[in-house]
């Protein structure tokens, strides 16, 4: 095979008989920028969580009712009570001998506040008798109520899901919306709090979306 035929084999001869390569084919091009296009909005995504992360994942859930959110830090509670009036902290991590529970415990004494410890896995669907009681503590606790867990996404999430469906009834779309990405909460099977996602999905009935 002569050198011409192996140039043009690899690609386009330019007029000196330097191999221009071809483009690549339409489908190829589109699947590249795809690609490009998918990893500029995971990249965005990850940006936008990582912003909700450094402000704590903060989030009127129903103004004057209730609020959500990431850990908070013992001494914001005191600007936190000042701004919106929180009446009560529902901590859906559990009591603990970590610091940042001592803290929050104290602080909440020393501003007056009602602490509920309501402890939650996010890896673990909800029993019925636990929705019912967490709906109960929200419905009686004094309002407005700062509920957290530790990252505000997933437990958050479904607390502020029950309380939209079966106290404020907000309906079904606005309470599905408090587990969405917008919080940090991937409704996607197999991720680690999918948990939450099913437990709401099995108890709509329950909670009066028969046709869900």
């Amino acid at each position: 095979m002569s050198q011409t035929d192996l140039l043009n084999a690899a690609g386009e001869s330019a007029a000196d008989g330097t191999a221009v390569p071809r483009r690549a084919s339409r489908p190829r091009r589109v699947l590249r920028r795809s690609v490009q296009t998918l990893g500029v909005v995971v990249l965005l995504i990850g940006v936008y969580l990582g912003i909700e992360q450094l402000i704590g994942n903060f989030h009127a859930v129903v103004p004057g009712q209730l609020y959500r959110s990431a850990q908070i830090d013992a001494n914001q509670l005191a600007g936190v009570q000042k701004d919106y009036g929180i009446k009560t902290v529902i901590n859906l991590r559990g009591e603990s001998k970590a610091g940042w529970y001592q803290d929050e415990l104290a602080e909440s004494a020393r501003l007056g506040l009602t602490h509920i410890d309501f402890g939650l896995s996010a890896g673990r669907e909800l029993t019925q008798k636990q929705v019912e009681q967490l709906i109960a503590l929200m419905r009686e606790a004094p309002k407005p109520i700062l509920v957290h867990c530790k990252g505000g996404a997933d437990r958050s999430g479904i607390a502020s899901a029950l309380y939209i469906a079966a106290i404020s009834k907000g309906g079904e779309e606005a309470a599905e919306w408090q587990l969405s990405l917008f919080y940090g909460h991937f409704p996607i099977p197999f991720f680690p709090a999918w948990a939450m996602d099913e437990t709401f999905e099995r108890i709509e009935p329950w909670l009066g979306f028969p046709n869900s």
